[in-house]
């Protein structure tokens, strides 16, 4: 639906569009939101698919299409113009992302047809003005649904559908050094975020471990290191993405924040329990697991340990 509220269907354009570029750079999280969307677009196109460098991996292993990776991290009028030079001849253009990088790379495409979402959505709202397809969503849902309802607009009946393929997780997820055996059944902690506002309190996490003794392993990625340790109890040793979803999907349950590794986990059909302050989890939660989470009343200080570990005990039921 363009934004006269007409139905436009690609076909009466091109008419056989047959290349299709996905634009969803980063980051983990978003990166396994849009999984679906994209799966569901296999059948219909030969989908491409940009994205950051340490997520290619993930992309042509999980959802089975073309990955272009780029390291746009800290972008600039140069880099994008060197990435765009990896995107061209595509008939059609999708940008999940939302902002002027990921919009001038769907421009850079050269594709005639360019989604994306309504200026009222997007983070970047000059983004908006390098598609010709702004498309509205319902805001109520989760953002797994927005994503396949943007991924509907390309195609002529214009309904949501997820793919009947599933992504091949077992593949990716593997322990290449066969060093990982001993932290499967765990219950994992994931004490790092993406954002101050997202950490659970380290004395919180300190008492998770505590009570569960060996059963509990705190997972750690870049940069974390320090505060795995100050939670104390098992650590796991530092791991690639892949390790991270094997010991995720080896996992009894896993208990973190709104951040990449708890989506991870709940993408792998690991049980998690979901920490939720600032950000509200029946847009950004476990899909589909809303009773799974503990929402804060607007920060992360005000779920306590009890809460938590009470929400793990039920879990492991």
């Amino acid at each position: 639906m363009n934004d006269e509220g007409q139905v436009i269907h690609p076909s009466s354009l091109i008419p056989h569009p047959s290349r299709l570029l996905v634009v969803r750079l980063s980051a983990l999280g978003d990166v396994i939101h849009t999984l679906p969307a994209v799966m569901s677009l296999r059948d219909s196109y030969d989908v491409s698919w940009v994205v950051e460098a340490p997520y290619a991996d993930l992309v042509e292993t999980v959802a089975g299409v073309r990955a272009i990776p780029v390291r746009l991290k800290r972008w600039s009028p140069a880099a994008i113009l060197g990435a765009g030079r990896s995107v061209r001849g595509f008939e059609v253009a999708i940008d999940f992302q939302g902002l002027i990088k990921s919009a001038l790379l769907a421009r850079a495409s050269g594709a005639p047809l360019r989604y994306g979402f309504h200026r009222e959505l997007v983070r970047e709202k000059p983004a908006a003005l390098f598609y010709n397809h702004r498309i509205r969503v319902d805001r109520t849902k989760h953002v797994v649904d927005w994503n396949n309802e943007l991924a509907a607009a390309v195609v002529e009946d214009r309904r949501p559908r997820l793919s009947s393929t599933q992504p091949n997780w077992k593949d990716f997820a593997t322990d290449a050094q066969q060093r990982l055996g001993r932290f499967t059944n765990k219950i994992v902690l994931l004490p790092g975020a993406g954002r101050l506002e997202k950490l659970w309190p380290l004395e919180r996490f300190r008492e998770i471990a505590k009570r569960y003794g060996d059963r509990a392993v705190v997972v750690w990625g870049p940069g974390e290191l320090d505060l795995a340790h100050a939670i104390g109890g098992t650590m796991a040793p530092a791991t690639n993405l892949r390790e991270l979803a094997f010991v995720l999907k080896q996992a009894s349950v896993v208990v973190g924040g709104d951040t990449g590794p708890l989506h991870l986990a709940d993408a792998l059909g690991t049980r998690v329990v979901g920490l939720y302050g600032p950000t509200d989890p029946r847009r950004n939660g476990p899909y589909g697991l809303l009773s799974r989470t503990i929402r804060g009343s607007g920060s992360m200080d005000s779920i306590t340990a009890t809460e938590v570990a009470n929400r793990i005990d039920e879990v492991l039921l």
